[in-house]
C-alpha cells in the first residue's frame, strides 16, 4: 500500500474525513493534510528534500479565494507542478466536477490516475480508488463511467472549436466564414461551414445550433 499521501481540499471536515477513512480501509502509513495548494506544494518539495516523497496526491480542482496572496490557485495547476518534479507520482482529482469531456480531458492531459466525484458515495469510492491505483488501475466514479461509455463522447478538431466558439458569440455563418478567410482557416465556404455545423448537430443530436453550443457548453467542451 502507499506509504505517504498528500490530500489537498480545502474544506477542513472534508480533509478528516478522507484521511480517517483512508487510515481506517486502506492501510496508509502516513497521511498529511493541506487546505491550500501553496501549502500542499510547500510541503510535496519539503518531502522530496527529505528524501521521504509522497506515492499518492489526492486534490481538489477548486479552492475557495482567501485573504492569503496565492501563487497556486487550482487542483490542475498543483498537480502541474508536482508532476514537474516528480512526473511519476501518482494522482486521484476529488471534486464536484461531473461533465464527462471535462473529465476526460483531465485524463488525457494530465495523465491522472483517479477521478472521484464528490458525493454521497464518494468516501467509499475514494477508498476503491486508492486500492485500485495501488494495483496499477485506473479508477473512475462508476456513475461517471456510465455516462461517459453511454455518451460516447465525441472528439472536436481544433476547426470545430473555433466554430463553436464564434457560434456561441453570436456570428452568423457568413460572419464565420469571412474571419476564416481573412485568417487563412480552411475550410471557409459558407457551405462547408454550414456542412460541418450539420453533422456536428447529428453528432451531438442537437435539435439546432442554439441547442448544439448549450450541449457543447454543458459537456464542458466550450
Amino acid at each position: 500500500m502507499f506509504n505517504k499521501v498528500l490530500v489537498a481540499e480545502d474544506l477542513g471536515s472534508i480533509n478528516h474525513g478522507i484521511s480517517n477513512i483512508l487510515h481506517e480501509r486502506t492501510g496508509v502509513k502516513e497521511i498529511k493534510q493541506a487546505q491550500y495548494c501553496d501549502d500542499a506544494y510547500l510541503k510535496f518539495r519539503r518531502a522530496l528534500r527529505d528524501r521521504n516523497p509522497f506515492d499518492l496526491l489526492i486534490t481538489d480542482l477548486s479552492f475557495k479565494d482567501s485573504h492569503r496572496e496565492r501563487d497556486i490557485v487550482s487542483g490542475i495547476q498543483l498537480i502541474r507542478e508536482i508532476r514537474a518534479m516528480q512526473p511519476d507520482i501518482k494522482v486521484i482529482i476529488y471534486s464536484m466536477e461531473d461533465r464527462p469531456a471535462k473529465v476526460k480531458s483531465f485524463f488525457d492531459d494530465y495523465k491522472i490516475n483517479g477521478y472521484v466525484c464528490k458525493g454521497r458515495y464518494g468516501l467509499n469510492e475514494l477508498v476503491q480508488s486508492v486500492l485500485e491505483i495501488y494495483k496499477g488501475n485506473t479508477f473512475i466514479s462508476p456513475l461517471l463511467a456510465n455516462a461517459m461509455s453511454k455518451n460516447n463522447i465525441f472528439e472536436l478538431k481544433d476547426y470545430d472549436l473555433l466554430l463553436l466558439k464564434y457560434l456561441s458569440d453570436g456570428l452568423t455563418q457568413e460572419q464565420i466564414g469571412a474571419y476564416f478567410k481573412k485568417n487563412h482557416i480552411s475550410p471557409n465556404s459558407i457551405s462547408s461551414i454550414e456542412k460541418r455545423i450539420n453533422k456536428l448537430k447529428y453528432n451531438f443530436k442537437a435539435k439546432n445550433a442554439i441547442h448544439l453550443i448549450a450541449m457543447t457548453k454543458d459537456l464542458g467542451l466550450l
